[in-house]
């Protein structure tokens, strides 16, 4: 299924630059001569435009990407020295929770160097796309701290020991031990990054509003509820889905051997 395409960049005050495509959102890191690292301004920008997103029934997915050679160094460590970096870094709880609370797809393109914070930014897509010789590391014990921001993210990707032990040995690591270990879902050459990640990410964008709002509400519904609960919700939500109009064009377009016309999308998001 095909839309107009939106293509517009809108720059945020230098810092991030977003694109609309169709139904989807491109968000760029746009720090170059800091190596996309991550200052409060960015942080904010981030969570503002990544949430808007999410409520906007004109945007099906989100991808995540970045300008220059580095995809993201981290946390701005000349503003994190500043006397009023510890209010200021509160916005990372909102920051590396997004993949938590979105009920929409977050991809993420990354290439060149995904360090500290980067690291946690890809934890908290969905899904991740990486180019084959990138370099990761959790470079946070090096400088005599701790991945306490992104703890729940990287946890969440790769389990509880690896990221445990990553964060005590803040070692390099590469994209091959990143897709093994649970962080990267796909590897591609750096040369076909951007049509890689954009053609996973569209058909995202392009999957029926319905099934992906209340499949990722069980996704994040399950994570704290017992099993009488979670199979609960995922009656629920599997009885709403069924009853949609989405659902019932879904079939009827598969028997008719076309792509679906989402009702959900004409008339402006999931009911």
């Amino acid at each position: 299924m095909r839309h107009s395409c939106r293509c517009r960049w809108r720059s945020w005050r230098a810092k991030l630059k977003t694109r609309s495509e169709g139904r989807l959102l491109r968000v760029t890191l746009d720090r170059v001569d800091k190596r996309n690292a991550l200052n409060f301004k960015t942080c904010e920008q981030l969570v503002e435009v990544i949430e808007a997103a999410g409520n906007d029934a004109g945007t099906g997915a989100i991808l995540l990407d970045g300008e220059g050679p580095v995809f993201c160094a981290g946390m701005d460590l000349e503003e994190a020295l500043r006397e009023e970096a510890v209010e200021r870094l509160r916005i990372h709880a909102s920051l590396f929770t997004l993949g938590m609370r979105l009920k929409k797809p977050l991809i993420a393109a990354v290439h060149g160097a995904c360090l500290g914070g980067g690291v946690g930014l890809a934890a908290s897509a969905h899904v991740v796309v990486a180019a084959d010789n990138c370099r990761f590391a959790l470079t946070e014990i090096r400088l005599g701290l701790w991945p306490f921001a992104i703890w729940k993210a990287i946890e969440g990707a790769f389990g509880e020991r690896r990221a445990l032990e990553l964060s005590l040995t803040g070692r390099n690591f590469t994209a091959a031990d990143a897709e093994r270990w649970g962080l990267v879902h796909l590897l591609t050459s750096e040369a076909d990054l951007r049509e890689q990640s954009t053609q996973l990410a569209v058909q995202m964008a392009e999957a029926s509003p319905v099934a992906l709002e209340n499949g990722l509400a069980l996704v994040h519904g399950c994570r704290e509820a017992n099993l009488e609960d979670a199979l609960a919700l995922a009656l629920r939500l599997r009885t709403g889905t069924l009853r949609s109009a989405d659902f019932h064009e879904g079939v009827t377009a598969w028997r008719e051997k076309r792509p679906p016309r989402w009702p959900s999308i004409s008339r402006g998001g999931p009911r």
